[in-house]
């Protein structure tokens, strides 16, 4: 098998105010025709930066200083923009982590793609909307001929994240990178999109480089993985060899901490690390109900009332409302974590939205410790007494961001609001920090000079700041390393058991839910369809759908010697 990409001795130089940062150095990288290879590794160490490099996107600041980059005969390094414009999306081609800065906000998404096929001629005027609607189809968008119209921001996270992978494989490329291609994806679509990728890549003997902090999505889905570390590449060899006898003691590092069945959650940290044991909560009335919700309803009109839809989208005939979540009843008791789980646009996100008050329901009650807080409009909420004591950290940690504020003033935000005034304000910032493991020289940065890792972090410091009752985790670690993931979920398990909190842990991640969660409950087209123990739903599960939610969790590896 010949090689399609071959990079050599590659280094890559970002230019900053304190000087030059070599962000990778001396990587040597090959993917044969037809291969997958997996790039695994933590925030900064280079995986991305390599692939920037290789699709010759790299920011003004970063210069391929050293090495060479061969894809089919062609030298990318020296290659005049012109042709890299056509090589881009033709050739090889990208699915980018963040989907929503990858779309136009202001296009529809079926225009978007018509614009990838028409610019590289995979498509003409009478052809391109069809191809456009069957591309959205192949990465199981459902109802696509009316996705086609849609705007980004109308869509979900995890479905903008399948529209950017039907854009980068409209052109059916010869390479296909992926970096964290199923970030926001719940694990049917998942398992749904990886299927598509590896039989496209056979179909058409197309080369994939899968960059993932995911060991088990690498281990499930690739030939050759390459381990990353600093910049450097510390490992290189078949996926099954990797993962059986790993060599290195960062790729060790890596399986160790990442969450998987039949470990403890303290399982997971390194063993420099020791843990002290959980402290019993102090709540005199741990296990009585904190939060009860019964009959909530939450309708929205077919077509989005709001001024950008006006503008842009002709008067249509009154539709009858989708209920995004459909009469659902459960309660969290005091010190209990749970898990709610089930596909994307199962009316998970839009539950959190109503527990926290910034949506309205349709109908039913939300009971927060006695007190009715579904009565009370979201707009007016913000400002009860109660508000301090629900907190959310939220799943995309850059738009829960103020890019105008400091990761300090971020944190201080719930602080300035609510707290005592004599409080010692950047020492607890400080305290709130380490708590969190962000170090302090990232303080004074904002939001756009932090890893998302970081940011992560930032959000789930301020969650924490006036130690809540309750907290709504939306995918809380969907952006760490499994490493900081490790270290997060300690944490929060630490501060659940010290300050007697509850969590309701927002997930399509069914390894973490396991391990962090007492109770578990399943939704689907905004039913719950099961409830019950985190024992009894995800070991002997009643319902079929929770069956298929289990078996679609890609399996991360076995510890190795």
């Amino acid at each position: 098998m010949s090689d399609l990409l071959e990079v050599s001795g590659l280094t890559v130089e970002f230019a900053t105010r304190r000087g030059i940062v070599k962000a990778v150095r001396q990587v040597d990288i090959s993917v044969a025709k037809g291969e997958t290879l997996g790039i695994v590794g933590e925030s900064g160490s280079g995986k991305s930066v390599t692939s920037y490099a290789v699709m010759r996107i790299l920011d003004r600041a970063g210069r391929i200083a050293e090495g060479t980059i061969s894809f089919a005969g062609l030298e990318v390094q020296n290659a005049p923009e012109r042709q890299m414009v056509d090589l881009r999306g033709r050739e090889m081609s990208m699915i980018f982590q963040n989907p929503r800065a990858a779309l136009n906000p202001i296009r529809r998404v079926g225009e978007q793609i018509e614009d990838v096929l028409r610019q590289h001629a995979q498509a003409g005027s009478a052809d391109a909307r069809d191809k456009a609607i069957e591309a959205l189809r192949q990465v199981r968008i459902s109802r696509p001929e009316e996705r086609y119209r849609a705007y980004p921001f109308e869509l979900s996270g995890g479905m903008c994240q399948r529209v950017v992978i039907a854009l980068a494989l409209a052109c059916r490329p010869k390479l296909l990178i992926a970096d964290e291609p199923t970030t926001g994806l719940d694990v049917t679509t998942q398992k749904a999109v990886m299927d598509l990728i590896v039989e496209l890549t056979r179909e058409r003997g197309m080369s994939t480089i899968l960059i993932t902090h995911d060991l088990g999505l690498a281990a499930t889905y690739c030939d050759r993985v390459v381990v990353m570390e600093k910049g450097e590449v510390v490992e290189s060899a078949p996926a099954a060899m990797i993962f059986s006898s790993p060599q290195h003691p960062y790729t060790r590092k890596l399986m160790r901490a990442t969450p998987r069945p039949g470990i403890a959650l303290r399982d997971l940290l390194p063993d420099d690390r020791p843990a002290p044991p959980p402290q019993s909560a102090p709540v005199a009335d741990a296990g009585a109900p904190l939060l009860t919700v019964s009959g909530l309803v939450k309708e929205y009109p077919r077509e989005q009332i709001n001024f950008i839809s006006r503008l842009l989208r002709p008067a249509q005939a009154q539709e009858a409302p989708f209920r995004a979540v459909d009469g659902i009843s459960f309660e969290v008791r005091r010190g209990e974590s749970v898990g709610l789980v089930g596909e994307s646009g199962c009316g998970k996100s839009t539950t959190s939205m109503m527990l926290m008050r910034l949506l309205d329901p349709t109908d039913g009650t939300i009971t927060f410790d006695g007190q009715d807080i579904g009565a009370i409009p979201a707009k007016e909420f913000a400002r009860n007494p109660l508000r301090s004591r629900i907190q959310m950290v939220f799943q995309d940690p850059t738009d829960s961001l103020n890019p105008r504020f400091t990761a300090a003033r971020a944190i201080a935000d719930p602080l300035m609001r609510f707290a005592n005034h004599g409080l010692n304000l950047r020492s607890r910032i400080e305290d709130l920090a380490q708590l969190v493991g962000l170090p302090l020289d990232l303080l004074d940065r904002f939001p756009h000079q932090l890893s998302g890792g970081q940011k992560a972090r930032v959000g789930i410091a301020r969650a924490m700041a006036l130690e809540p009752d309750l907290v709504v985790l939306d995918e809380p670690t969907a952006a760490l390393d499994v490493s900081v993931q490790a270290v997060v979920l300690n944490l929060l398990a630490d501060l659940k058991a010290k300050l007697g909190m509850s969590y309701l842990f927002v997930s399509h991640d069914l390894h973490v839910v396991r391990l962090v969660c007492d109770r578990v409950i399943v939704m689907r087209g905004g039913r719950i369809v099961e409830q019950g123990s985190a024992a009894q739903v995800l070991e002997a599960p009643k319902a079929d759908y929770t069956r298929e939610l289990i078996s679609a969790a890609p399996h991360p590896p076995v510890q190795g010697s």
